[in-house]
């Protein structure tokens, strides 16, 4: 656990009593500190995404999970601002889960059944936690990224059908912030390794900060494609 912790299960045990079952439930501390968490059985969509959950439904139930979690902390986001490992993200919507990928989704016969690690969750707006979810999900990657796969048009066609699965309704700046998250991602890395983290600057020397970099290029080189799609 860290100081955010108690807030992550704050935000958890909300979530289970609006009806959101596919988050764990917090269980509180064991003897030794350790958080407990109930357990979501099934598989993580580690990367690369396996060809089984690049499928359409795994895509709209993406979205419409977001959606719910997102809705669901409407009434709170305001008021739940301090506490939380990650920054405030200007306007306050909702309460982002902050890493919203397959990676930290769960999966049984293929379809998605839950959603954990919420520790970078924190209050911000839907564009800044659907921008990363796009991202990750439709993908929006360069073909360089060991994660990515499809052609820009199947690229653009997912984002359409994620946002409208969501129901995403201004779409103006959505690529902007997609672009303004992946750079956020490459500066983390950065300023962490700065810091003195080794497990950042691990990341770095894997090269995670190399990825970002690409993508970002990658979605500024095709930037009128990615709006189009979405207008």
């Amino acid at each position: 656990p860290g100081p955010w912790t108690p807030q992550v299960h704050r935000l958890l045990a909300h979530l289970r009593a609006s009806g959101i079952q596919e988050a764990p439930a917090p269980l509180g501390f064991d003897a030794e500190g350790r958080e407990v968490l109930t357990f979501i059985p099934g598989l993580v969509g580690n990367d690369p995404v396996p060809a089984a959950l690049r499928t359409d439904e795994v895509l709209v139930s993406a979205a419409r999970l977001l959606r719910r979690i997102h809705d669901a902390t409407v009434s709170v986001a305001a008021s739940w601002l301090d506490g939380w490992q990650a920054p405030t993200r200007e306007p306050v919507e909702v309460i982002c889960h902050g890493d919203f990928a397959p990676y930290n989704c769960v999966f049984e016969d293929d379809r998605l059944v839950g959603v954990i690690d919420f520790d970078f969750a924190h209050p911000g707006s839907r564009h800044w936690d659907v921008a990363y979810a796009l991202y990750r999900f439709a993908p929006l990657m360069a073909p360089s990224n060991p994660d990515s796969y499809g052609t820009i048009a199947a690229q653009c066609r997912r984002a359409r059908l994620f946002c409208d699965a969501y129901g995403v309704q201004d779409r103006g700046q959505l690529v902007q912030t997609i672009q303004a998250r992946v750079a956020y991602m490459a500066d983390f890395l950065r300023q962490g390794a700065a810091r003195g983290d080794k497990r950042l600057q691990a990341n770095i020397d894997a090269g995670h900060l190399a990825v970002y970099l690409a993508d970002h290029a990658y979605l500024e080189q095709y930037d009128a494609k990615f709006r189009a799609a979405l207008a």
